[in-house]
């Protein structure tokens, strides 16, 4: 495990997002915030069809079902009841903990969408993996979900 040393900045996080189930989409959310809390370096990758969740009207609601089956609305729901981070109380939080969010080019064109309606409340780079590659340093971590 990589520890950050005194006076050295902790290592940073680079999370590929590509799965477009709700849980993986709410889960990366949460490592992303936590980590940007914690003072580490974050970067957010998305692509595929978790690029849903960046789109404005309310695109977040047509993710793919959660692991239970249920509906991202449904899912959504229970969290908020069971006072569990949601999926748009991280959503929001990206920007103001300096969470660096890339939608995926590539990702953007398979689905069919040249120039989205993104939300308001995330600043979103359009850009591919070679940015992705360079914005990730080495002894930074990079996972996918």
């Amino acid at each position: 495990m990589t520890t950050a040393q005194p006076g050295l900045s902790p290592p940073g996080l680079s999370i590929v997002l590509q799965s477009g189930g709700f849980d993986r989409v709410h889960y990366a959310l949460v490592m992303a915030t936590a980590a940007a809390a914690i003072g580490r370096p974050t970067l957010l990758f998305v692509t595929g069809r978790a690029l849903r969740f960046l789109l404005a009207d309310d695109g977040w609601a047509y993710l793919d079902p959660a692991d239970d089956g249920s509906t991202a609305v449904e899912r959504e729901q229970r969290f908020a009841e069971t006072n569990v981070a949601t999926l748009a109380e991280l959503t929001e939080s990206l920007t103001p903990l300096g969470v660096r969010v890339i939608a995926c080019e590539m990702g953007w064109r398979v689905l069919g969408l040249d120039r989205p309606a993104l939300r308001p409340d995330v600043a979103v780079e359009t850009a591919g993996v070679v940015t992705l590659l360079q914005a990730t340093p080495p002894g930074a971590h990079l996972i996918h979900l």
